[in-house]
């Protein structure tokens, strides 16, 4: 009797969970910051908003979203020889001051006839500055949006928009990301991607013209496509592009067909590389036709190449020693304990799996990352700890590990969740146990960098599929070697002391370790969510720890309604973050200590100027790595008191939520994870980078090195 009770109050929490998702659910995605798609038979259009409210700034970002039925396209700004952009008219818009629409780069169509065409395919946020004339009050963005759609024909459409957004305090949506993603390829100035005009001439009379232009780039173009905006009475075909110096420089010559010369003519360029884009105006000059190139990039590569896949074997190994796989060391330490004594093979079998997933999880990771690029999607080493809907799930497989450890494991698990616990004795899990354990250390291992290991991420996300899949498989063998040396010498972990009454004892502690990096992993959802989702997600988690201890051993329909019970409250804890915000808020604003100054790479020229040092610090609440060094260098009275002196501005950027500018100012430097610190100043406008693993010396030398001239010139303290 007492059993049913039981089993009836856990399908009663069940059926409430299910009930409560189905029906606050559609209240949570109400008021989302997007209208209603106004559709065709080959394309749709809406207006998205980044905030669910107009908050009290003064411009709100906004979106014109198109998606595209296959084989179809829209044009840019300046089409090419066919075609017509949209024009949006926002005249009956309410509370808004100006909109300004911005183009993100495009790509080049080769038409029937020899005619080119400059647009988009499949779908286009055109991101927009809404201007509002009575901050702080409602605002609604209204627009009629002429557009031409094109396959073999083209078809003229007109979308009727609106989106109303309600004063009060401004939460970011899902729309945030999108926007993101095409605001980082709307065109910038070319310092700020790291890419310099060395040369812009004309080569050629007047009817026979060449457009040359000579850049260099601190990270290799990948495949650059110059656009060239001049006079109507030119035409500008599709450039030659020959690559030298690894990738790093590039010779782009344009054709110029038109019967003035275009010397001294004031032009708009366009180059568009991958999820590079920059843009500059500038009159080109009369220079020599260049000669023709002899390089041979993928010669020249090829050795780069093979070097690169050592340092990422060399990285991947030292990836172990770093501060970010602490909260897998309970995992790692039961494993090697549990074969105290036991059978040399099994040892063997054990390690190899375990060295199998770590290898198959940098594959998988490679595969995420070819992915993202293709689709435009910023990439970079961590990244993943920025979704909240990752945080949840690895919050869930710890409290799974650490009930295990508990002792708690009585009911039968479905065979996923039995193939991630750990056996109770350390040998009878079978090669899924083992395997699920390497899996799981290399996705905890994943939020911060390690000496090495940046430069190979560096050389591999800049490049193509080949390369990022190579240098993912050099990293996972890297990072699996020592479980390879455990396999290849097995009596490294049966000379330990065998399993005994000692090993409860560690296990308990081992459990408590795993819950309080669960903790620390809801304290990340916090920061990029609300502390209410993060504390609602963790009340689900303790309900799943007592219907495990309840359901434990008991009768098989409890333990049958336990694991009904124990999935829906799980579900319920992937729903929480996406949606629980909307509801209850959280303020989404960065947050930054009042000694430092948010991140804004483009102040920091002027700041140099002035003859300011500026000391960036690129950090995300994931990142362990960053925590340590912050709490041993950063925080420590000699690096403290250096920054904060007058000549030095400290400059926070905080990636703890996706941010397109600081992956920008990353890919600068070649760097795709963190921590990141580099010091820029009088002595290093270019900056000085700095190791992954701080010291106070390197940090001090830095700052002294970039003050230099500066503090000579004043007569302030000299360089060490």
């Amino acid at each position: 009797m007492f059993d049913r009770i039981r089993t009836n109050a856990l399908l009663l929490l069940s059926l409430t969970m299910a009930i409560l998702v189905v029906a606050i659910g559609p209240a949570w995605a109400a008021g989302n910051g997007a209208s209603a798609w106004d559709q065709t038979d080959f394309s749709e259009a809406r207006l998205v908003a980044a905030t669910d409210a107009t908050g009290k700034g003064e411009t709100l970002r906004m979106g014109l979203q198109f998606r595209l039925s296959p084989g179809w396209k829209m044009y840019w700004r300046s089409p090419g020889d066919a075609g017509s952009p949209p024009q949006p008219d926002w005249s009956a818009s309410e509370n808004v001051a100006d909109v300004a629409m911005s183009w993100p780069a495009p790509v080049r169509f080769f038409e029937a006839a020899g005619l080119e065409t400059h647009g988009y395919t499949d779908e286009v946020v055109f991101p927009l500055a809404v201007r509002l004339s009575d901050p702080g009050q409602p605002v609604t963005l209204a627009g009629t949006i002429d557009y031409q759609v094109c396959e073999k024909i083209c078809i003229p459409f007109t979308a009727d928009l609106s989106l109303m957004l309600p004063a009060g305090p401004a939460q970011t949506t899902p729309f945030t990301r999108v926007i993101d993603r095409f605001m980082a390829v709307v065109p910038k100035a070319p310092a700020t991607a790291g890419i310099t005009v060395d040369e812009l001439g004309v080569a050629g009379p007047a009817g026979n013209q060449q457009l040359v232009a000579r850049l260099t780039a601190t990270l290799p173009f990948e495949e650059p496509d110059l656009f060239v905006e001049g006079p109507v009475d030119f035409r500008f075909p599709a450039p030659e592009v020959t690559l030298s110096d690894g990738g790093r420089q590039a010779l782009i010559v344009t054709p110029v067909e038109g019967d003035e010369t275009l010397a001294g003519v004031p032009v708009t360029l366009t180059l568009h590389d991958g999820m590079r884009a920059v843009a500059w105006e500038e009159a080109p000059a009369p220079v020599e036709a260049p000669a023709a190139s002899s390089v041979t990039p993928a010669a020249e590569s090829g050795g780069l190449f093979l070097s690169m896949l050592a340092v990422a074997v060399l990285g991947g190994l030292i990836l172990n020693l770093m501060p970010c796989v602490l909260p897998v060391l309970s995992i790692k330490l039961l494993h090697v304990v549990g074969h105290g004594g036991g059978d040399r093979r099994r040892v063997t079998t054990g390690f190899l799996a375990s060295a199998a997933g770590i290898v198959v999880s940098f594959l998988v990771l490679a595969a995420g990352a070819i992915a993202l690029k293709l689709s435009g999607e910023a990439v970079g080493w961590g990244i993943q700890f920025q979704e909240p809907l990752f945080l949840v799930f690895l919050t869930v497989v710890l409290v799974l590990f650490a009930a295990n450890l508990f002792g708690l494991y009585e009911i039968a698990l479905p065979s996923w969740a039995g193939a991630l616990a750990t056996p109770r004795d350390g040998h009878q899990g079978g090669l899924a146990g083992h395997f699920s354990t390497g899996v799981f250390a290399t996705l905890l291992a994943t939020p911060c960098s390690a000496p090495f290991l940046g430069t190979a991420l560096g050389f591999a996300l800049a490049r193509g599929p080949v390369e990022i899949a190579a240098i993912f498989l050099a990293l996972g063998l890297g990072m699996a070697l020592p479980y390879f040396a455990v396999a290849v010498m097995p009596g490294l972990v049966t000379r330990l002391p065998r399993p005994g009454p000692w090993m409860a004892k560690v296990r308990w502690v081992l459990g408590l370790l795993l819950l309080a990096t669960a903790a620390w992993l809801l304290w990340v959802m916090a920061a990029q969510t609300s502390m209410t989702t993060a504390l609602a997600v963790a009340g689900v988690m303790a309900l799943v720890v007592v219907v495990i201890a309840v359901a434990a051993g008991r009768g098989a329909g409890l333990r049958r309604a336990g694991v009904v019970a124990i999935l829906l409250l799980i579900a319920a804890a992937f729903v929480l973050p996406a949606q629980w915000r909307t509801l209850f808020g959280g303020d989404g604003v960065q947050r930054v200590a009042h000694d430092w100054r948010p991140f804004d790479e483009s102040a920091i020229a002027g700041l140099v100027d002035q003859g300011k040092v500026v000391f960036v610090d690129v950090t995300a609440d994931w990142c362990v790595t960053c925590k340590v060094n912050k709490l041993l260098v950063v925080n420590s009275n000699a690096v403290a008191g250096r920054l904060a002196e007058s000549d030095v501005v400290p400059m926070l950027a905080d990636w703890t939520n996706p941010d397109p500018a600081i992956a920008a100012f990353l890919a600068r430097f070649d760097r795709y994870g963190i921590p990141f610190n580099v010091a820029f100043g009088p002595g290093a406008p270019e900056g000085i980078t700095l190791p992954e693993l701080l010291t106070v010396e390197a940090v001090l030398e830095a700052l002294d090195e970039a003050a230099a001239p500066a503090n000579l010139a004043g007569g302030g303290r000299p360089p060490a």
